[in-house]
């Protein structure tokens, strides 16, 4: 091979120990990140932390990915069917030496565990209509999610945050884990969460509260409190829509900077258990 092709070539492989080549600049190690997988696009991952913030991680052939004591490389076939929405995975990352803040990460290493691939797996048959371990009942259930009237909420619960946040109290994450375990023993029980906000700022800026606090709540209760996401129907937020009291008042701000957890159970089979009783 001629010297100078040599020299081009070399100058492209980075001599890190990262064992991943890249053009360049050289790569370095870049933040850690730790979150739930929200979407996937080819060689791209987007994933949602606890705090509700979002990153997208680029993967490549170099990737290893790791569940249990399995590795594998980023594009095979394996990563194709593991790293599924809703999987959390912990992801060491490479970023180029003279990157700005904020700019583009590689993945280095994603990690995860083979019961949350299990969890994921669910997911993704569930959303199939080929979700085997569920009872016929339940499966109808799922087929009417989109038609909201079809269910009766048998509760709600709510909470609260302070002006401009979506951090959850101690107290809060105690009452969403006992709302988990409760709705836990209705074998049919669906989860809606729908955000919210006071009045004070923009409609721009209060929907995307709205929206982050809604995150917040659904990742805590399926990471913490043990719900499945197959259980879960698409949140959402509304802004100051829908108060639950007075915007004029401080009290009633409180009161309307929430996040409702709703406990669904469809009307046809909430009917069935009623008829039963009776």
């Amino acid at each position: 091979m001629p010297a100078a092709n040599l020299s081009a070539q070399e100058q492209q492989q980075d001599p890190s120990e990262t064992g991943i080549t890249v053009n360049a600049p050289a790569m370095i190690a870049g933040p850690e990140i730790k979150g739930v997988i929200a979407a996937r696009n080819e060689d791209r991952l987007k994933i949602r932390s606890a705090d509700g913030t979002s990153t997208i991680i680029a993967i490549n052939d170099d990737t290893k990915i790791r569940a249990g004591g399995g590795l594998f490389s980023g594009r095979s076939k394996l990563a194709e069917d593991s790293l599924l929405n809703g999987i959390p995975v912990t992801i060491k990352t490479l970023q180029p030496g003279d990157a700005q803040p904020g700019g583009e990460l590689l993945a280095k290493q994603i990690d995860f565990k083979k019961t949350d691939l299990k969890t994921a797996s669910m997911i993704r048959n569930a959303t199939d209509q080929r979700f085997e371990e569920q009872t016929a009942a339940t499966e109808a259930l799922r087929g009417r999610m989109a038609d909201i009237d079809k269910y009766n909420i048998k509760s709600t619960t709510n909470v609260h945050f302070d002006t401009g946040k979506a951090v959850l109290s101690a107290e809060d994450k105690a009452n969403l884990c006992q709302t988990a375990s409760s709705a836990e023993g209705q074998e049919n029980a669906l989860m809606l969460v729908v955000g919210y906000t006071d009045s004070v700022g923009s409609e721009e800026l209060n929907q995307e509260l709205s929206e982050k606090r809604a995150s917040r709540v659904i990742n805590y209760l399926q990471q913490a409190c043990g719900w499945k996401p197959y259980r879960m129907l698409t949140p959402t937020g509304m802004a100051e829509a829908d108060p639950l009291a007075d915007n004029e008042t401080a009290e009633g701000k409180a009161q309307n900077r929430r996040v409702a957890v709703n406990i669904l159970v469809s009307k046809s089979v909430d009917d069935v258990e009623l008829s039963a009783l009776n």
